[in-house]
């Protein structure tokens, strides 16, 4: 008896221990931790060998549904205040997995054998991008300023989640003497989170980033915050004006001279949270021009 009273006594300690575990919640500096994955696998696909071309193309198919299930996760746990620890669990492991392919790793879905080890003396370092002189990469660094013009409008009223939209850059953007973003490159950027005016929320909010480059039909990721917005009405040419391999950064101000294209009438807070107030929409017009925060280093192939 006294056996069967500890056999119980243990299985209801061994049952309390695994609750927390099993009802740990997920929070949104997890989904942070996603969406930072996701950026890092995007960068370990650009950087697969070229011969690779076709599986690096499978590859980011399968990231970019990633992403959007990353949005969801974070929409979802927004909205409804929890998240399934196993649904985060999965959507982590294969992004992960991603990872490991990326990277020439064996997935946790690869079927086939780990190679053999080479022997220590004759393996080959890992390649690395380079930005020190005769280097074949550069890098635009964390906090660099890029101004834009959109290329959609975009609104709070009518916005929805994970919608895509595209910018382009206004004037060449150098680092050290180098051209590395050149004038008219394509930005992708991706609506995060909407909340329209109503009779009762006075202030509608519009949440955007920016997660992709192209230069020179080459794709390069990218984590950009936007810091401020500006009317696209009466600076036409400022392209010309301003003049190939314009200084990084205060580009906006030399263009429109403090006084041409006023200010929209919104307010931007942290994380690129776009608010307008008085109980109007958040509206960007096709043409708006942005100015977009680099916060992580960017990676680019310069053109030769």
């Amino acid at each position: 008896m006294t056996f069967m009273i500890r056999a119980a006594l243990a299985a209801v300690v061994a049952v309390g221990l695994a609750v927390p575990a099993a009802a740990q919640s997920v929070t949104q500096a997890d989904i942070q931790r996603l969406q930072d994955n996701v950026f890092l696998a995007e960068r370990d696909i650009t950087q697969m060998p070229s011969r690779d071309s076709t599986r690096a193309t499978q590859i980011r198919a399968e990231l970019d549904e990633l992403r959007d299930e990353v949005i969801y996760l974070k929409v979802k746990l927004r909205k409804e205040g929890s998240l399934s620890r196993a649904e985060f669990a999965d959507v982590r492991d294969r992004i992960e997995d991603v990872r490991s392919r990326a990277r020439g790793d064996a997935g946790r879905f690869s079927t086939a054998p780990a190679p053999a080890p080479a022997p220590a003396t004759s393996a080959p370092a890992p390649a690395r991008a380079q930005t020190g002189p005769g280097s074949t990469g550069a890098e635009v660094p964390a906090g660099t300023e890029i101004d834009v013009r959109l290329q959609n409008t975009l609104n709070s009223g009518t916005a929805q989640v994970e919608d895509r939209f595209e910018a382009t850059t206004l004037v060449d953007l150098s680092v050290n003497g180098r051209v590395l973003i050149p004038a008219g490159s394509v930005m992708r950027g991706v609506v995060t989170a909407v909340e329209p005016g109503t009779r009762t929320n006075r202030t509608s909010r519009l949440t955007v980033s920016f997660d992709q480059v192209t230069v020179n039909n080459r794709s390069y990721p990218m984590r950009g915050t936007v810091t401020q917005a500006i009317e696209g009405a009466g600076i036409r040419g400022e392209a010309t004006r301003a003049g190939a391999g314009a200084v990084v950064g205060g580009l906006i101000g030399a263009v429109l001279g403090g006084a041409k294209g006023a200010v929209l009438g919104v307010l931007i807070g942290g994380g690129g949270t776009i608010a307008a107030t008085e109980g109007k929409e958040v509206d960007l017009p096709q043409g708006t021009v942005l100015r977009v925060r680099v916060d992580a280093p960017l990676q680019i192939q310069p053109a030769r």
